[in-house]
């Protein structure tokens, strides 16, 4: 019999099938003990006699190491009291009952027992492999023990930053485990930011439905989003979200939102007042994403790419928003060889346009256009073009003049600043290298040192921009910066101690030179 725990490999110290001398006979071993009952002597003289664990180990990897042909006559499910069983059996079945031989088999359990943890609803998770039937040549019998979580119903409370927009948030999260017994996992948000967002969302997912092989997620939400200071507006959504595919390297989803664009300020600009009001985003989004690199912290080799699709119209009404939207993420870890040093580098790339019936001369939305700037880190973060270090969140690329207010005493006019409108390209790139500090303390807590060179642009093509847009007068405008800093890595986040210099900027731009710190999720 062979045990596979949770999270240890399958024992091999009793072989699964007897050995082709031993003709399984169990009278054989019935009389050899009454032989040991009758004479202890010749017993004692069997226990001097026994092979060494060294022997015992050589003629146990011999077995294994031969070709036995094997199938699974049954699967055993215990230990499950809400989940059920064809959850179970639908999860590690096809891995399970595919194994041919006892080294398949033993793969196989890996496999099934890894997927099983994998669900989240289980404590532990125990695989037992025994002989099949006695009539039955060749079979075993695999028997799976679950424990189930005792806790079903978990929470979470948190306080997060945005340095680089001065704000904080505060976010709640209740979470209840396998209610029905179809591995189902139910989930409530609660998250409010001063003077940035809000946010109320309840969901559900299932690892699979009914017939079909994939994890489904559905999820419906209230979102409140405060651009005021940035760009003049405010945003509110009612949506509801449904996953359709989502795997190791795919994700597919579908969006119906109700979205509503206020100005309580009534100073935006022209650009931003022409997209308030009502609309409507029905849209479907697929995404690929391959992670090769070795970690997410510190990569030293490696690869990572993403690519992501999304095409909204989906709904023929006169409030749906119709538009493209590509990007592209591209990473790179190549290791040095000295200090531990490592070179990432990184190119992304994303565009966005309206399509349908005269398109060019349509707008593309103002929530979906790219806006680049920000601390977050390039290493760490990938999603498309949005990560600019020295630059301030939606602090570069195209502007728009705000509406000017007349003063009650003057009768005169003052301009009251610019709304950051986005672009319909954007293009990021960096260099970051990564090296050990000298200390060894901090070598032991991971601290180490970089310096990065960042570079990036937006532009505007639609409604007008696009009979006038030139590559290389897009090239000219880059905005770029260069620094160093200190990384000090935690089991939560990033964070960057960093020193700025900003090497291009525009006129418009928002930007500094000097300290400034930055976190990255993990």
């Amino acid at each position: 019999m062979a045990t596979l725990p949770s999270d240890q490999v399958p024992s091999r110290e009793k072989p699964l099938l007897k050995d082709e001398e031993d003709d399984g006979d169990e009278d054989d071993y019935e009389d050899e003990e009454d032989e040991e009952e009758e004479d202890d002597d010749e017993a004692e003289d069997e226990e001097e006699q026994k092979p060494s664990p060294a022997i015992q180990k050589a003629r146990v990897n011999a077995l294994f190491s031969r070709t036995v042909r094997i199938h699974v006559c049954n699967v055993v499910i215990k230990g499950n009291s809400i989940t059920k069983d064809h959850l179970i059996e639908a999860h590690v079945a096809d891995a399970l009952r595919s194994a041919s031989t006892i080294q398949e088999l033993l793969k196989a359990s890996v496999v099934a027992n890894a997927r099983l943890r994998q669900l989240g609803i289980f404590d532990s998770v125990s695989i037992t492999l025994d002989e099949g039937p006695p009539g039955l040549p060749g079979t075993a019998n695999v028997i799976i023990e679950v424990v189930e979580v005792k806790n079903k119903l978990t929470g979470d409370l948190g306080v997060f930053s945005r340095p680089e927009e001065r704000t904080w948030s505060l976010e709640g999260l209740i979470r209840r485990k396998n209610f029905f017994g179809y591995g189902d996992i139910w989930d409530a948000t609660v998250a409010y930011g001063w003077d940035q967002t809000a946010e109320l969302s309840a969901g559900v997912s299932l690892p699979r439905f009914g017939a079909l092989p994939n994890p489904l997620m559905a999820r419906v939400s209230l979102l409140t989003q405060d651009w005021l200071k940035l760009s003049s507006y405010k945003e509110h959504l009612l949506g509801l979200s449904l996953g359709f595919l989502s795997t190791r390297y795919h994700d597919l989803t579908y969006n119906l939102t109700w979205r509503t664009l206020i100005d309580p300020s009534q100073m935006a600009s022209k650009s931003v007042r022409r997209q308030l009001g009502h609309s409507l985003l029905s849209s479907i989004k697929y995404t690929f994403k391959i992670d090769k690199r070795n970690s997410h912290v510190r990569p030293r080799h490696g690869y990572a790419f993403l690519s992501s699709s999304q095409i909204a119209g989906l709904v023929p009404d006169s409030k749906s928003l119709r538009f493209i939207r590509q990007e592209f993420d591209l990473r790179g870890a190549f290791p040095l060889g000295f200090y531990n040093a490592a070179l990432n580098v990184g190119v992304a790339a994303g565009f966005v346009m309206p399509w349908g019936s005269g398109f060019v001369n349509n707008h593309s939305p103002l929530p979906e256009q790219f806006f680049m700037g920000g601390h977050s880190s390039p290493v760490c973060t990938i999603g498309g073009p949005t990560s600019l270090l020295g630059f301030k969140y939606r602090g570069l690329g195209p502007t728009d003049t705000r509406r000017h207010i007349p003063t009650d005493n003057e009768g005169s006019s003052t301009s009251v600043g610019s709304d950051a409108i986005g672009g319909d390209i954007a293009v990021g790139t960096f260099a970051d290298l990564s090296f050990d500090l000298p200390l060894k303390l901090f070598r032991q807590a991971g601290i180490h040192g970089h310096a990065f060179i960042c570079a990036g642009n937006l532009a505007k093509l639609f409604p007008q921009e696009l009979k006038s847009f030139s590559l290389h007068k897009f090239g000219e405008t880059f905005r770029s910066s260069a620094g160093f800093g200190v990384i000090v890595p935690t089991k939560l986040f990033r964070m960057e101690i960093n020193y700025c210099y900003i090497l291009r900027q525009s006129e418009h731009d928002r930007a500094k030179t000097g300290i400034q710190f930055s976190f990255s999720s993990l």
